[in-house]
């Protein structure tokens, strides 16, 4: 069981660690081809590993194809494209945090929309989390934010957060009929052939030929560790501990973030950073509890 527990806790460190690895590629390529290249990668490493553990690999049954291709579309394309563009501005750390309110956004519409109970603790977490997101926007100070108004990047890691909650929501349904690995696996395939003609447009040839040996590794990490074992081992622990206790890691991501953030980038942890996460993941904590807790 402790290994269980051990691959969660990697896929969290996998996955705080994209933040870190986006931020430095989209420095130096455009945000359409370091989304192609990743999931280029990750696509084949999830087809060897579909085929090593299933015996073969299937093609979904037609009535999945469009499931399929809207968590293509919002969870590997659009999330993608957003994810890269807005690190080209915004520190790893501020960004890992923001999309840290994804669970809140889910918990929100799930309670106005498919008519889940609201108590009280997950109102609090739902208030908090959306507060805490507002003192990281505002850097604390909203008399300067309503003066300034919101950087476009932090827009884009705000169309992060919409995508994620959108795949996360669709992903239930899907999964019911799918097993997360294939889910997973022809998410990444569609997702990657939508941003295969935009990263053409956007010198996808030209930032290959010049990435260097620093860019690949990056690359190689974001496809084959974060999205290929970071998604592997995180249902494995789902299958093995029950999705309440292996998603508890998660709340953990954006610590990891903002720590890698700290050590590798330098990045500064200013009172609105520190105050406004913890805000942001205490209220994330809240909407997790079940309703006969509230």
């Amino acid at each position: 069981m402790w290994i269980t527990h051990l691959k969660l806790l990697a896929s969290v460190v996998f996955w705080g660690g994209t933040w870190i690895s986006g931020r430095h590629l989209a420095q130096g390529m455009g945000p359409f081809s370091a989304a192609f290249a990743r999931f280029a990668l990750a696509s084949a490493f999830l087809l060897f590993l579909t085929r090593r553990l299933s015996g073969g690999i299937t093609l979904p049954k037609r009535r999945d194809w469009p499931g399929l291709f809207f968590l293509g579309l919002t969870g590997v394309f659009g999330y993608n494209a957003f994810f890269f563009a807005g690190l080209q501005t915004v520190p790893a750390s501020r960004a890992a945090l923001i999309v840290a309110a994804i669970p809140t956004v889910v918990s929100l519409y799930s309670g106005l929309a498919l008519r889940e109970r609201f108590g009280r603790a997950r109102i609090a977490g739902i208030v908090l989390s959306f507060g805490g997101v507002g003192v990281v926007l505002t850097g604390g100070d909203p008399a300067e934010f309503l003066r300034l108004g919101t950087g476009p990047g932090d827009l884009l890691i705000l169309g992060c957060v919409a995508c994620w909650s959108a795949y996360t929501l669709a992903g239930r349904s899907v999964m019911a009929r799918v097993s997360p690995l294939h889910a997973v696996t022809w998410s990444c395939l569609l997702g990657g052939a939508l941003l295969l003609p935009p990263a053409l447009v956007g010198g996808l040839l030209t930032d290959l030929a010049r990435a260097g040996l620093a860019d690949w590794l990056h690359l190689g990490f974001l496809g084959i560790m974060a999205t290929g074992y970071g998604f592997f081992w995180y249902y494995e622990g789902i299958q093995a501990l029950g999705a309440s206790r292996a998603g508890i890691y998660i709340n953990l991501v954006p610590v990891v973030a903002v720590l890698l953030g700290i050590i590798i980038l330098d990045e500064p942890l200013g009172w609105p950073l520190a105050v406004g996460g913890l805000m942001v993941l205490f209220g994330v904590r809240l909407t997790q509890r079940p309703a006969s807790r509230a």
